[in-house]
């Protein structure tokens, strides 16, 4: 079951027919599409645009992800997909997880860990992007 408290956004998404493979279910890999489109859709509801982010000098990029698969996702499902975010020093580690609407159940789990980069390609540590996302963070 969906406990929404635990998330700082929800974002319902549809499977889509050509997302399917030759088993009828959703592919291992759009899921990582499903991961990245809720995490552009929170920073986009935070006033951040993600194509904004890059002109501004902000170049978050993936750094790991790691994602468990619990069930499959078939053709007609719709997702809740949620995602709660904190910061480890210069890293953001945005903790989602995608339930059928219909019943609840789990169906990923992920830990997708951001950084931030200047635009020589070294990693700063994301103060820029953590004082915009600050009130997600516990205050010392």
């Amino acid at each position: 079951m969906i406990n929404k408290d635990k998330y700082f956004f929800t974002l319902e998404i549809a499977v889509r027919d050509y997302e399917l493979d030759s088993e009828g279910i959703v592919n291992n890999a759009i899921y990582l599409h499903y991961l990245e489109h809720t995490r552009h859709a929170f920073v986009k509801q935070e006033g951040l645009p993600f194509g904004s982010l890059t002109t501004e000098g902000l170049v978050p990029v993936v750094k790991r992800m790691t994602i468990d698969y619990h069930c499959p996702l078939r053709s007609g499902d719709v997702m809740v997909s949620c995602l709660w975010v904190e910061r480890k020093g210069p890293r953001f580690i945005f903790y989602q997880d995608i339930f059928k609407k219909q019943g609840g159940e789990p169906v990923v789990s992920a830990a997708v860990t951001i950084v931030c980069l200047e635009k020589d390609g070294r990693i700063n540590r994301g103060d820029d992007l953590a004082a915009r996302l600050s009130k997600y963070f516990d205050k010392p």
